[in-house]
This record gives structure tokens, C-alpha cells and sequence, in this order.
């Protein structure tokens, strides 16, 4: 490039890499006196900014920070809107039109593209005042070293970026990131580890190896078939005489067919089951709840009684807190009262039931209550009550984290009848509703890699005509969700779910969907095609392609329970 016109001042303001080898004494000169504006502008004071040796600050620029530390070698470009408490280490760049606000802190070596916003700050959404007057807070953003933000992302409060991580531009980051992250998308998710060649970190097989060519061709042709088939297989399970769902033909109505159907609908026909009308299908899920308790009994049941913190141990109406709730978000509708028993439990009737549940040998009981208790908050939050009793939400994370055995990263012990299969779907089911739904990392990540890998080399629960599809997304959507924190076995996890994709896919049943799989002891759907399997199915199918880089081929993305992002936040929400 030429050296530019001694007038072309606007030149570095836009690319200021170029300053410090091109500038003229002229433009350094007037650089200098930038810099002494802002070591002594007004509202600023001497002691609140300093500038690195090498640093450029573009006249353009917005910068009114309450304390500005730029590290050596670095700058922030034209049209730059910069406040707050900013720290950097040296060799960041804050590129044309890019935001900085609140209390941020940048590594080494940090790249920001144009047009991005790192917002250390939030407003409340309380009903009681107008936007303009909600209270603010602040967290912060901490940024690592070695770090690339591409154009047009996004950072939110409270996010922390770790070490070498590369942001896809347009990517919404609403969660931290591990070191080596690759990441993109809204919300922002791990596409791969970056120390990874491209390729590997995307389609991983059977064998560590790429994945062979034809799963990608076999996954985008069982998802055509799916959709073209849903609606035959939703018409198979509805009753027109009663207006009722059966899981399958021959079986009883059921609330939770009534909501597999609607994920269903909405997964494959982006739309509500075409049976009734969206409205419709919401009104009769409405109709169903226990104004009360809040509570949704099974058809033609009695009221349920709701059990010393709220709900029940065990039955229908404890899944109905859920699978209720998640298909009137789909339906675009929502639960029609609070879940008034658990809105009134105390953080002492918490804690004691947390310790009375039957972890040591019934822990996918214990992790179920939980997790629909932890749901039940959720949608109370969502309809703007209190989700329970001050400090209760807070008892209960803090309950979890210090009752989560650190050699297992779980709660409850493994049994001689079943090995790890209690512990395992009982992490699944805790963690869904907990720390999944509220968006909040799960402690002893790796070590819970460790315990579901062993638990999936079972042979009593995994070889052939065992596998399950509570069993299958037991261990899945834990190895899925602590993908998101570390990298830990990656190699034999991916291994494992490239398997299993391929199993999974020679379960379908043309017209009629997904068999749940054979139960120990032959009850529930078993082997027959129904819409419980169907719903369990699609969902684990997904988990399965996207921890194996395959998840955009099948052109659908679960909504409703098993949502691979955090629920939509509500004010006051953990």
C-alpha cells in the first residue's frame, strides 16, 4: 500500500493497524493530542484512563469511560462506542462501530470485529415500571487471551470467554465458553475444539475417524421422511370421537399423548397438531389444570395431592408440570395458574425433602422430583409470580452443589441390580430441569464424562435389543451438555453418539414413527411405534447429530422439554 496522504486522517481511524508504520509525524502529532484529551478530559481525571505504549484511539470514537486501561499496542477504531470500566491487555483491537459498555476485561492479544456489542449491563423487565426507569445491573465480560470476536456478535452480561476462543461473526453469546471454543450461532454454541483439524471437529465416527459419507446423505433423507410423514403418524394416534391422543393404537388417552403430539407437530410441521386449531389445542391443556394446586392430573383423575415440598414423588401430574408446560410454549400459550403448591414451599421444606429423596438407591426418582420441581418454578417465573418462597430457588442450587459427589460429578450411588442406570437417568432428569433450563454449568463436568462413558459400556442397559429411549437420551444429553464446558474424552463421546446415530435411525417405522424400546419389566410403550418413542426419539437423534457435527443436516431443532438451549429467562430467574 502507498504511504497515504498526509490529509487522509480518516484513513487510520478506520484502519488502525496501519498507524504505526504509515502515520506521518503530522498525524502522530495529532494522535498525542487525542491521547492527552483523554488522560485529562473532563469527567475522566488523569487517574482513570491509561494508554499503552503504541496505542491508537480514533478521533471518531466515542470513549467515555469511567476507567479505561488499554494495553500495550492496542487500539479502538472509528465510530467506536466505548464506556464503562475497560481493561486490556496488550495487542487488542476494538474495530469501526463496535460497542464496549459496562465493566469488560480483555486479555492479550483479543480481536473484536466491526459492528460488535460487548454489553456488561442489563435492565430489569419487572412489570411495575416502565423500561426507562428499571433498575441496572452489572456483572461484567471477561475475555481471554488469544481471542476473535467476529463481526456483528453479540456478548452479554455475566459471560466469560475463555482462552483461544474463536466467536463466528453475527454469533449471540449468552453463556461462557470453555478455552479453544470455536463458536457460532444464536445462541452461540461449541461447533468444535479449535485445536482440532476442521474436518475432525466436525463429523467424528465410530472409529475417530471421519464420519463415513453416507450417514450425512441417510440422516437428511430420514428427516424428509419424518416430516412427510408426521402427519399420518399424529392421525394414527388421535381418537376423533373423544378429541383425545393415544400414545399408539389400542392404547388409552393421555394427557402426555396430547403433549407428545404437540412436539411432534412442532419439531417436524413447525405448527400445532392439525387435529384442532393451535387455539384449541391450548384451551384444552389450560382446561386441564388444578387451579389449586397448579397441578395437572391424568384424565378423569382426582385432583392430586401434592407431597411435603410441593409435589408429588412420582406419577402423571409431576411429568405434567413439565411436558404440559413446554406444549403450551409451543402452542404459543402458557399454563393457565401458577404451580401454587410449590410457589408457597420455604427453603426449609426444600432442603429437608431434597435430603429425605431416595438417592442411594432410587436416584432417578429423587432426580425426577427435582427436576420437576425445578420446572414448576420455572413456569411460575414465567408468569411473573414468585417461582417459590424467598431464598427456595437459591436453597436448591445450593443444595445440589454441595450434595454432588466429586468423584461422580453426580447424586446417588450406583446399585447391584442396575449398576450406574439409577444414578445416570437420574442425573439427566435433575439436571434438565436445574442447571440446563436456568442455563447454569454443572459441576464436576468431567467426572460425570467419566461415570455416563462407563455407565454406556454396560451390557445390561447397551447391546443389542436393550437400548432403550430413556436410556439412550440418559446418557446423550448429559455427554451433550457437559460438551459445552470441556473437551474431556470428546474423542470416545463422539464415538459413542456416532453409534448410536446409526442405530437409531434403523428404528423408524414409516408412517407410524419411533418405538420407545423394550422395558426391563415389559411395561410401558416397549416395541410398538407410538408418540412418546416418537417425540424421545427425534429429540435424541438430534443430541446424537449435534455432538457429532451433523445436527444442521437434519434441518429441525428441538423446542419444547428437550430444548438444547436454557429456557427463556424470566425477571428474577436464576
Amino acid at each position: 500500500m502507498n504511504q497515504p496522504d498526509s490529509d487522509d486522517d480518516g484513513l487510520f481511524d478506520h484502519c488502525p493497524w496501519l498507524y504505526a508504520e504509515q502515520a506521518s509525524g503530522r498525524q502522530r502529532a495529532a494522535q498525542e493530542q487525542r491521547q492527552k484529551r483523554l488522560l485529562g478530559g473532563a469527567g475522566a481525571g488523569a487517574a482513570s484512563v491509561r494508554l499503552g505504549e503504541g496505542c491508537f484511539v480514533a478521533e471518531t470514537a466515542a470513549v467515555y469511560p469511567e476507567q479505561l486501561s488499554l494495553g500495550d499496542r492496542s487500539y479502538i477504531a472509528a465510530h467506536a462506542y466505548v464506556t464503562g470500566d475497560i481493561r486490556t491487555g496488550a495487542d487488542c483491537t476494538i474495530n469501526p462501530f463496535t460497542v464496549v459498555r459496562g465493566t469488560v476485561t480483555l486479555g492479550n492479544g483479543v480481536r473484536i470485529g466491526a459492528h460488535s456489542s460487548l454489553l456488561a449491563f442489563n435492565h430489569g423487565t419487572s412489570p411495575d415500571l416502565p423500561v426507562h426507569q428499571q433498575p441496572v445491573t452489572s456483572a461484567g465480560i471477561t475475555v481471554g487471551d488469544d481471542v476473535w470476536i467476529g463481526s456483528h456478535v453479540v456478548v452479554v452480561d455475566g459471560v466469560t470467554i475463555g482462552d483461544h476462543c474463536v466467536i463466528g461473526a453475527g454469533a449471540v453469546v449468552t453463556k461462557d465458553l470453555p478455552a479453544w471454543t470455536v463458536a457460532a450461532g444464536n445462541p452461540a454454541r461449541r461447533i468444535r475444539d479449535r485445536r482440532e483439524p476442521r474436518e475432525a471437529g466436525r463429523r467424528k465416527g465410530v472409529s475417530g475417524g471421519a464420519v463415513s459419507g453416507g450417514v450425512a446423505p441417510e440422516l437428511s433423507e430420514f428427516a424428509n421422511a419424518a416430516r412427510a410423514q408426521a402427519a399420518d403418524l399424529l392421525d394414527r394416534c388421535w381418537l376423533p370421537d373423544t378429541g383425545r391422543y393415544v400414545d399408539r393404537p389400542g392404547a388409552e388417552p393421555t394427557v402426555r399423548a396430547h403433549c407428545d403430539a404437540v412436539e411432534i407437530a412442532a419439531l417436524l410441521l413447525g405448527q400445532a397438531p392439525p387435529q384442532l386449531p393451535a387455539a384449541e389445542h391450548a384451551a384444552r391443556l389450560r382446561a386441564l389444570q388444578d387451579p389449586v394446586t397448579g397441578l395437572v392430573p391424568e384424565f378423569a383423575a382426582a385432583p392430586p395431592v401434592p407431597g411435603p415440598a410441593g409435589l408429588p414423588e412420582d406419577g402423571a401430574s409431576a411429568y405434567h408440570v413439565l411436558c404440559v408446560g413446554y406444549a403450551l410454549d409451543l402452542l404459543g400459550s402458557s399454563l393457565a395458574h401458577p404451580v401454587h403448591t410449590v410457589r408457597a414451599t420455604t427453603p426449609e421444606q426444600l432442603v429437608g425433602h431434597l435430603a429425605e429423596l431416595p438417592w442411594p438407591d432410587r436416584a432417578w426418582h429423587a432426580g425426577a422430583w427435582v427436576d420437576s420441581w425445578a420446572t414448576a418454578a420455572h413456569w411460575n417465573l414465567r408468569l411473573g409470580t414468585e417461582a417459590a418462597a424467598p431464598g427456595a430457588l437459591e436453597a436448591l442450587f445450593g443444595w445440589l452443589h454441595t450434595h454432588a459427589d466429586p468423584r461422580t460429578g453426580m447424586w446417588g450411588s450406583p446399585t447391584s441390580e442396575s449398576g450406574r442406570l439409577q444414578m445416570v437417568n437420574g442425573y439427566y432428569r435433575l439436571t434438565r430441569g436445574s442447571f440446563a433450563q436456568f442455563g447454569l454449568p454443572v459441576p464436576y463436568a468431567e467426572r460425570v464424562i467419566d461415570t455416563v462413558l462407563d455407565h454406556a459400556r454396560d451390557p445390561r442397559h447397551f447391546s443389542p435389543g436393550r437400548e432403550n429411549a430413556c436410556n439412550v437420551l440418559d446418557v446423550i444429553h448429559p455427554l451433550w451438555l457437559c460438551a459445552r464446558q470441556t473437551t474431556h474424552r470428546g474423542e470416545e463421546a463422539r464415538s459413542w453418539a456416532s453409534a448410536q446415530l446409526t442405530a437409531a435411525l434403523r428404528r423408524w417405522h414409516p408412517g407410524r414413527g419411533f418405538p420407545f424400546g423394550p422395558t426391563p419389566d415389559g411395561t410401558g410403550p416397549g416395541r410398538e411405534p407410538g408418540l412418546q418413542g416418537t417425540e424421545m426419539w427425534l429429540a435424541i437423534v438430534w443430541l446424537l447429530a449435534d455432538l457429532v457435527g451433523l445436527a444442521d443436516v437434519l434441518a429441525y431443532r428441538p423446542r419444547g422439554i428437550h430444548r438444547p438451549e436454557p429456557a427463556p429467562p424470566a425477571e428474577g430467574m436464576a
